[in-house]
Parts: structure tokens; C-alpha cells; sequence
């Protein structure tokens, strides 16, 4: 009898790094159900729409697809109400709430976790700190944050194996959830990438405008040095940022995947400014031989080998050292900046414009991140579960 699969994902409304992954994972079970809460049609690949694919109420409320986010409250009752009953394996993709489905009692579940729910842990201040909401408001969400945080722990009681997209996420898994994982990093589509040496002027920064990724620290750091700066990409927050950008920095939305890789090719650098639990950008980029300047922080010091900006800096996290001179690039893939500030941020730049990178030892660093890793791994931990149940069950029905 055939392996009967539920794939599980928060939301498919555009093409990020998760979806990239959830991707990979429709390749490895072409056949497998997908489960999520807000689908929007086109949005996402080809491989992914054509699965079969399941939505949750959360489609069919007033303005679901396009304010999903605003239905918080409502993911954990939208995530438990898929009937998984009649699948051998779930595998949830998950940031936010698809680890928190409930499979039948013979399944197994393995999650692919990008991140425990970031909006209630890790970056709650950044998505509800600050002015960014009334005092009543505050106090709401506060206590809404409370309840899914408790939510967010039972759940991860549902998973029998957790794989984390790097060792960042995995000590966030023991931290919030005492569960151990296997590391996974994402994967990356590396055959269609290719060396360039091209240098057409510009900075370039690839990225959901969520408020974690600090896209206008960004724009406030290019406006002061005055360099060409692109930004690819869409969010909630594009028309403030559109609003603080000079006349340097240009807006593109999303694009196709093959201009998106002519724009890695032709630029100077990628500029990563967020806290990421891993990053799939920052390796495409290297995949182009590009250096990243980004923040010495989260999955960035597993994926990037830098250079810290500050003279001051002596080791940073992660085992990177500061080499001194134009030739302290070498065998490095890019500059790390240490504070979130737009101060910081100019600083690497400048750093950056000292130093000489070599593209091809770029390239080479980036291919340990292949699709094809990604897959083997996830089957290899799949398998290894599935045959862990099976043991269990002839233990038991012999006890």
C-alpha cells in the first residue's frame, strides 16, 4: 500500500524562502495533500500549485487572502480543523502555526521548522513594541500573545521529529519547546545560478517588507552614502518605505525568478539588514559569487563567512575573525555589521569598499546549500521516523 501524505504549510501567497522549501518537499512526495490556511492562486510555483491543495475558513472570511494576518487569533482553531485522519505521514513546513495540526493517531509527524511563531517569541517587540500600536491595543495583544504562546508549546507535542533550517532555529526549539532537532539547512536552487563577475553600480536587497527585516535602516543608511540601492519585493510596510527612500533607491516589487537572477549578477554586494533564523537570500547571492553585507546576527553567521565592519571588533559570533588589510577578505563572503543602526550599516559599506573578495571561492562556499542536500536529508530523517513507528507497532502488538 501506498504512503498516503500530508504536506502542511502556514500560507502560500507568494514565493519566499519557505515556500522554497515547501517546494522541494512537493517534489520529494508528488503525491501528497497540501494543507494550508490562505492560498493564493498564482502566487507561488508551478511545482506547488499544481498539488492538491486544501484551504482552511480563513480563505473564505471577508478580505482572507489579502489581510490574513489580521486573523491572528484565529490560526491555531483554523490549523486543528484539517481532518488528517486518513495519512500515513504529515510533514509541516512551519513558521507560524502548521506544526500545530493535529494528525491521526497512527501518523507520523515530521516538521520542517523555519522558526518557533516569531510574532510571540523571538520578535515579538518588532512586530508590537514601540509605537507601533495604541496602549489598549498593547494590552490586547499582550494578552492574545500569552495565550498562543501556550498554544504554541502544547501543539509542539504533536511532532515526533523536529528539523530546524540551522543551528539558530534548533536553539530556539529546545529554548521554547525542550524538543531536540536535527539540522537541515533550506535549499537553494544552485544549477541555475551561475559565476558573474559583473559589477553594474548597485547595492541590492531582496526581501519581504515585514517589519523584522529592517528594510528601512536600509533605505536611512543609502540615503546618507548616496549609493545606487534596489530593493525587490512587497509588504506591508512598502508605502512608509517608499515614503523615507531618496531618488538613490529604486523599488522594483517582485519579479520573475530569471531577472531576479540577472539583478544577483549585476550587482555590487547584497545587503542583508534583519535577523534572520536562516536566509535563503544571502546564499542565493553568494551562488553569483556576490559578497553580503549583513547583520552579525541569526542564520546569516551560519550561511555568510565575514569580515566584522568595526576595526574595534575582534572575533564576532559564529568563530569569524577580523583580518585586517585589503587582502583580510580572502577565503571570506562578505562584511558584518554588529548593531541594528543605519550608523552601523554605512559603516560596513565603507569597510566593504577596503576589501577585495574572490567570487569564485564565493560560488564554491555557497554549493554545500543545494536543493539536493535539503532533500536527501529530509528523506534520510523521514525514513529514519517512519521506520522508528513501524518498530514501535511490532513491539506493541507483540507485547
Amino acid at each position: 500500500m501506498s504512503l498516503r501524505v500530508a504536506l502542511v504549510h502556514d500560507w502560500l501567497t507568494g514565493m519566499r524562502g519557505g515556500e522554497k522549501c515547501l517546494e522541494a518537499l512537493c517534489e520529494l512526495f508528488p503525491s501528497a495533500t497540501v494543507f494550508t490556511l490562505v492560498h493564493v492562486r498564482g502566487s507561488v510555483s508551478e511545482t506547488i500549485e499544481r498539488m492538491d491543495i486544501h484551504t482552511s475558513f480563513v480563505q473564505r472570511l471577508p478580505f482572507g487572502r489579502k489581510k490574513y494576518r489580521s486573523f491572528l487569533p484565529l490560526f491555531p482553531a483554523a490549523i486543528e480543523q484539517f481532518d488528517l485522519r486518513s495519512f500515513d505521514l504529515v510533514v509541516s513546513s512551519s513558521h507560524c502555526v502548521a506544526k500545530g495540526v493535529i494528525p491521526g493517531a497512527a501518523a507520523t509527524h515530521v516538521c520542517y521548522c523555519h522558526t518557533p511563531m516569531r510574532y510571540v517569541w523571538a520578535m515579538y517587540d518588532e512586530y508590537f513594541g514601540g509605537d507601533r500600536l495604541s496602549r489598549p491595543a498593547r494590552s490586547a495583544v499582550s494578552l492574545l500573545a500569552n495565550y498562543l504562546r501556550m498554544w504554541d508549546v502544547a501543539s509542539s507535542q504533536r511532532v515526533d521529529a523536529f528539523a530546524a533550517n540551522s543551528e539558530n532555529v534548533r536553539r530556539r526549539i529546545w529554548r521554547y519547546y525542550r524538543r531536540r532537532a536535527d539540522v537541515v539547512f533550506p535549499p537553494v536552487d544552485t544549477n541555475s545560478t551561475w559565476l558573474s563577475s559583473k559589477d553594474v553600480g548597485y547595492f541590492l536587497i531582496v526581501s519581504a517588507f515585514a517589519p523584522y527585516k529592517r528594510i528601512g535602516l536600509a533605505i536611512e543608511a543609502f540615503n546618507q552614502l548616496g549609493e545606487r540601492l534596489v530593493i525587490i519585493g512587497t509588504g506591508q510596510e512598502e508605502k512608509r518605505l517608499k515614503r523615507a527612500a531618496g531618488r538613490n533607491v529604486e523599488f522594483l516589487g517582485w519579479v520573475e525568478p530569471a531577472r531576479l537572477w540577472e539583478y544577483y549578477a549585476n550587482c555590487r554586494a547584497l545587503v542583508f539588514p534583519g535577523e534572520e533564523d536562516f536566509g535563503i537570500v544571502p546564499v542565493e547571492a553568494q551562488c553569483f559569487g556576490k559578497p553580503v553585507i549583513a547583520l552579525g546576527r541569526g542564520g546569516a553567521l551560519e550561511t555568510v563567512r565575514g569580515v566584522w565592519a568595526s576595526e574595534h571588533d575582534d572575533a564576532g559570533e559564529g568563530g569569524h575573525t577580523r583580518p585586517g588589510g585589503r587582502a583580510g577578505a580572502a577565503g571570506h563572503t562578505g562584511v558584518f555589521f554588529r548593531e541594528q543602526t543605519p550608523a552601523q550599516l554605512v559603516e560596513a559599506v565603507h569597510r566593504f569598499r577596503t576589501l577585495e573578495f574572490d567570487p569564485e571561492a564565493i560560488r564554491r562556499h555557497a554549493l554545500q546549500f543545494d536543493r539536493a542536500v535539503f532533500k536527501s536529508k529530509m528523506k534520510e530523517l523521514v525514513d529514519r521516523q517512519l521506520s522508528s513507528r513501524a518498530e514501535d507497532g511490532v513491539a506493541s502488538s507483540q507485547g
